[in-house]
């Protein structure tokens, strides 16, 4: 007898003795007994002697029988009775467990798309989930899962999205960049707060203007907007003026860093900076100072850029909600940012900083620089390191940069770019200088949804411009960066979802519910969904039979792909036009149009260079907002009566 389950153990056995009983003759059909010779109508049988001697017999065994089966039925009442009592016993609590965590398998495993296994297979499963698998999850998590971010302990599948079957080789050479055309200081602050990178960096370089007063300009636009545009996290002032004044220190010695000597900047605020507070955007981490100098921030300190303060980022990254508000668009202030790198876009278009480092893994560097009317660069896959920035995704999170010129986000990037040795997925790519592209030998592609003036300016200056289509048959990208980034992020903040600090976040219908059904997804569908993407890739890489495309930045679609398959594309403003329902006195806000210039891996350089071509013919980027002339009756409405759409949910 089983000691694990006796009462199924027995009814297994007995259970189908219920289904005989004895016979008689008299049971016996009157079609068989004919068949026999017997007589039956309205009589008893009558039987030949040697039949009668059998029924005799037949009737004694048939009783004998009858009896057994009596005795027996006892019996196995009996012992029903007994087992009924062992269900308040140890082994009739252990039996029932069983059947519970059985059915409870079965249950989650239907949830999974795995409903397929007959029960002593989910018997077996349970059994080594219990014994197996959970003491090995709680040993691995117990090793790497304690602190919250994802900025310890990386996982060593490390994502490439070259496409060349040789992989880059050597140290990446620095761009040529351009000496601004001779420079005078202009005479008000407002137009030095809107002069490019390269024309601040012209100033400072010929003493026009120091480094410690361009740092005063900013920081006084910084605390004048903000309470506006809830773009600030923090302010950098001790350490801005510090590094303001050695930048100005070594201009006096003849010692020169190059483009970004003693240009003010800000930081999306998952960048850690020593002794200042990184808080991810969240309540939760609001007070969390790490003293961990993160890779972009030595890269721009080398280079002699001076940080004014930590910006916005929406509540670890995601979206432009943040436990101080929410951050608004300069261009239309009843509106807000959308995306993550919501601080950088907005302080970049309001002529808050000259220039500011956000991040991406899904939509956060194009939304907002799209809705802001920034230039904006979401580089190849790799190209910055993330040491010391709070992680999505390991094969997904980008660093770029948020500038009003496309050629400020070439300098940027020559100068954040590169191997970062404690970043296992960042490269030296060897990109080409985009200051020397030759763009009459380029062929550009231009989708359906492209800006047809981006079109026919650059074909004016000889581009080659052709109807373009990607095609690949993955119908499931978007599911693909949903469970890719989703699991990714859970992992990172794994604690902070076993603790109930998800309870704190300032949007529960944003991580907190993503991250719950990330819980849902198994490892093998993981692994499939990146199967899936290696396809998406090949197929992407296939078909990109030009040098570059022109088309919308923000359809969700292409950013999913864009991200998975590592693609870099810079945003540029194309013009604006009247907001819905404007005051009845008029505004000058504006909804801001622009489009996108998408590259193959490693070719930013081509996008960059197209996107300096087109704006050295236009002026889009060079355009105010009108956060200082709103008009006496234009102000913002509480609640706002544009309807805000929020973020979806990446389905």
């Amino acid at each position: 007898m089983s000691s694990r389950c006796p009462t199924r153990f027995v009814a297994s056995l007995i259970l189908p003795l219920f289904f005989f009983s004895a016979v008689s003759y008299a049971d016996l059909p009157p079609e068989f007994l004919s068949q026999q010779g017997f007589t039956t109508i309205n009589q008893p049988a009558v039987l030949p002697a040697s039949h009668r001697r059998l029924a005799t017999t037949h009737r004694k065994m048939v009783k004998t029988y009858k009896n057994i089966c009596g005795m027996f039925r006892q019996k196995v009442m009996d012992l029903m009775v007994h087992f009924r009592s062992l269900a308040s016993s140890n082994v009739g609590a252990e039996c029932s467990k069983n059947i519970t965590e059985a059915t409870q398998t079965r249950r989650a495993l239907t949830l999974l798309d795995a409903g397929f296994f007959n029960d002593t297979q989910v018997v077996e499963i349970t059994k080594g989930v219990k014994e197996l698998n959970i003491p090995i999850i709680r040993a691995n998590r117990k090793l790497v899962a304690s602190v919250n971010g994802g900025l310890h302990n990386p996982s060593p599948l490390v994502f490439n999205p070259e496409w060349s079957k040789e992989q880059s080789q050597g140290k990446a050479s620095r761009f040529n960049h351009p000496s601004a055309s001779v420079i005078q200081r202009p005479n008000n602050e407002e137009d030095i707060a809107f002069m490019s990178v390269l024309e601040l960096g012209e100033l400072i370089k010929s003493r026009q203007i120091t480094s410690e007063e361009l740092t005063g300009i900013f920081l006084k636009r910084l605390r004048r907007y903000n309470p506006v545009l809830e773009s600030v996290v923090t302010y950098t002032e001790d350490l801005a003026f510090r590094q303001a004044k050695e930048a100005d220190k070594l201009l006096s010695q003849g010692v020169y860093l190059g483009s970004l000597h003693g240009i003010p900047y800000g930081l999306k605020d998952i960048i850690s900076v020593p002794h200042y507070k990184t808080t991810w955007g969240s309540t939760t981490f609001k007070n969390q100072v790490l003293n961990i100098e993160a890779w972009v921030y030595k890269r721009l300190k080398s280079a002699g850029a001076v940080l004014v303060a930590k910006l916005v980022t929406g509540s670890l990254a995601y979206d432009d909600i943040w436990f101080g508000g929410r951050t608004r668009n300069p261009w239309n202030i009843e509106e807000f940012s959308t995306g993550s790198s919501a601080g950088p876009a907005a302080c970049t278009s309001a002529g808050m900083v000259p220039f500011a480092i956000g991040s991406e893994t899904a939509g956060s560097i194009t939304y907002p620089a799209a809705r802001c009317g920034v230039t904006a660069l979401r580089p190849t896959f790799g190209s910055v390191g993330r040491t010391g920035v709070m992680s999505i995704s390991e094969s997904l999170d980008k660093l770029g940069p948020f500038c009003r010129y496309a050629a400020d986000c070439a300098v940027i990037l020559d100068s954040i770019r590169g191997k970062d040795p404690d970043d296992s997925s960042s490269r030296d790519i060897p990109f080409g200088d985009p200051f020397s592209i030759d763009i009459t030998k380029l062929t550009v592609g231009y989708l359906e949804d492209a800006d047809m003036e981006v079109v026919h300016v650059l074909e004016s200056k000889g581009v080659k411009v052709v109807p373009f289509k990607l095609n690949y048959t993955v119908d499931s990208v978007q599911g693909i960066l949903n469970f890719t980034m989703d699991v990714d992020m859970l992992a990172h903040f794994d604690e902070w979802q076993r603790s109930g600090k998800e309870d704190d976040y300032e949007a529960q219908d944003q991580w907190p519910v993503e991250l719950r059904r990330a819980r849902g997804v198994s490892a093998v569908d993981y692994m499939q969904a990146q199967r899936a993407r290696g396809k998406l890739i090949q197929e992407v890489k296939e078909n990109f039979n030009v040098d570059a495309f022109i088309g919308n930045a923000t359809d969700w679609e292409r950013v999913c792909m864009g991200n998975l398959v590592g693609l870099p594309v810079i945003v540029v403003p194309t013009g604006f036009r009247d907001i819905p329902n404007p005051p009845p006195t008029g505004t000058r806000r504006r909804t801001t149009v622009n489009t996108g210039i998408y590259a193959p891996p490693n070719h930013d350089h081509i996008a960059l260079a197209l996107a300096m071509a087109y704006q050295s013919a236009t002026n889009h980027h060079k355009q105010r907002p009108p956060i200082d002339d709103l008009g006496p009756n234009d102000t913002i409405p509480n609640p706002p009566t544009v309807p805000i759409p929020p973020r979806r949910l990446h389905l």
